[in-house]
């Protein structure tokens, strides 16, 4: 992790926000690069959800709403975590996601009785007059401890709202109290209406959404994996109850296999969470989650969130929220399966797949195998020479790419340590103007992975771009 948020920063894919004042705990700032590349998976995803679905399509919402919308979806009262603090080092934890783990790590070590018992006792939690003493009790028999410095001298377990609040208008009193939103779904389901009304849409559809969210979190850390502001790209898919469980399946594997397929993920890095304790309107909850180097942890989560929110909003607003199948007249709220994303994360897990370190030409190189729809920059055009015809032709060619791709231009240093440059980044293609472009008009273009090399002709660069990019 120290090597990534050293080579983030170094290259601009992420600085820390506001650095020169001291920074602010756990927000951050993407960079030139990171601003590209996360350009780039926010995309991938759009034309995954709303140009491959005819049945899907996209909105944006706004960051404030009226208060009310989150008094329906149960954010005001009980959007809660349950924290439990490590004494010794003053660090703050998920009581849950401790004993989530927990349960876990006895199963992979095949220690499946104890998983059960710890499991059945965490499932009854909720159903206690305390479930915050019920996580304590479970926390102090199993002698869990902290996972990064292995400490266990618990506080209590405490409950902490994550919600951000913040005045509207000219008097700071309660009548103008909003929220920033904790998540982009009730965005979402208090537009249902709109967006099937104007779309003609008919279930079972989808409405796609990429936007910020705020949680005041207790715990932060872990590089841009835990923030106060970020990115979550979320699809609510509206289906006819009854048919839930099986627009589910079909998702979970459509999700799986994006990350694969789309963006290269080694399929080995990526894991299967089945949730046993499901937040009050799931009845079913599957992660995605990936190996970071601290850990397994989530970047996304597709529930089964039956008709929760809709009924809520139904009830809270006074307004009818039934479908009515112009076919067979019937009426009823539809069962919505999300797909929620977290951009931030999955920027993160990009990184860490992608890094590597090895030897080219009996140098050590470091270098990031992004998936060349992920990669910030596309392709580097370089002179061997920089004045003369050389820098003329390579100009021109960085030009005419650049209509179509991100392209960097560099005729500072060796041409090994410009290569070394672009391979740090990610570029999986480098163009090379030198003696013999002057003679044949052709370039050398260098393959990052491999670091192999072969002729093309300049006016088939663009081609030839076009031809990999679309692998």
């Amino acid at each position: 992790m120290n090597k990534l948020v050293s080579l983030a920063k170094r290259r601009g894919f992420i600085y820390p926000s506001s650095e020169i004042y001291g920074g602010l705990a756990s927000c951050f700032d993407y960079g030139p690069l990171g601003s590209e590349m996360k350009k780039n998976i926010k995309d991938l995803w759009w034309t995954s959800m709303t140009r491959k679905h005819r049945n899907i399509v996209g909105i944006d919402a706004s960051i404030m709403m009226n208060p009310t919308v989150w008094e329906a979806s149960g954010h005001v009262s009980s959007f809660n975590d349950p924290m439990i603090d490590d004494k010794t080092t003053k660090r703050r934890y998920r009581a849950d996601h401790l004993i989530e783990n927990h349960i876990e790590k006895l199963r992979r070590d095949g220690r499946e009785d104890d998983a059960h018992r710890v499991s059945t006792y965490y499932e009854r939690a909720s159903e206690t007059d305390d479930p915050n003493k019920t996580f304590y009790d479970i926390i102090i028999a199993e002698e869990i401890k902290a996972p990064d410095t292995g400490s266990s001298d618990w506080t209590e377990v405490r409950q902490f709202n994550l919600m951000f609040q913040c005045n509207m208008g000219a008097l700071a009193d309660s009548s103008g109290i909003v929220y920033l939103r904790p998540e982009t779904a009730q965005g979402i389901f208090v537009n249902f209406h709109n967006v099937r009304e104007s779309n003609r849409m008919k279930v079972p559809f989808g409405i796609a959404q990429i936007g910020k969210a705020f949680r005041n979190e207790i715990v932060k850390g872990n590089f841009i994996f835990r923030m106060v502001e970020f990115e979550q790209m979320e699809m609510q898919y509206f289906v006819k109850p009854g048919t839930q469980g099986e627009s589910f399946e079909a998702w979970r594997e459509e999700r799986y296999n994006w990350y694969i397929e789309k963006l290269g993920i080694e399929r080995e890095k990526l894991h299967w969470y089945k949730h046993d304790k499901l937040a009050h309107y799931a009845d079913l909850a599957y992660d995605i989650k990936f190996e970071f180097p601290f850990g397994i942890e989530e970047i996304e989560g597709i529930h089964s969130r039956t008709d929760f929110d809709l009924k809520q909003h139904q009830e809270f607003s006074g307004k009818n929220m039934e479908y009515i199948d112009q076919t067979t007249k019937e009426r009823y709220i539809p069962y919505v399966v999300e797909t929620s994303a977290g951009c931030d994360r999955l920027f993160l897990a990009l990184l860490c797949d992608a890094y590597t370190e090895d030897v080219v030409d009996g140098e050590q190189r470091t270098m990031l195998k992004f998936s060349s729809k992920i990669a910030p920059v596309k392709a580097a055009v370089l002179p061997l020479m920089k004045k003369g015809e050389m820098g003329a032709k390579a100009t021109q060619l960085c030009d005419e790419l650049a209509d179509n791709f991100l392209v960097q231009y560099d005729d500072a240093g060796s041409i090994g340590k410009r290569y070394r440059r672009q391979d740090e980044i990610g570029t999986p293609y480098c163009f090379t103007v030198d003696h013999e472009t002057l003679e044949n008009n052709t370039v050398t273009v260098r393959f990052r992975d491999s670091a192999q090399q072969e002729r093309v002709n300049i006016s088939k660069v663009k081609a030839f771009l076009d031809e990999q990019l679309a692998k």
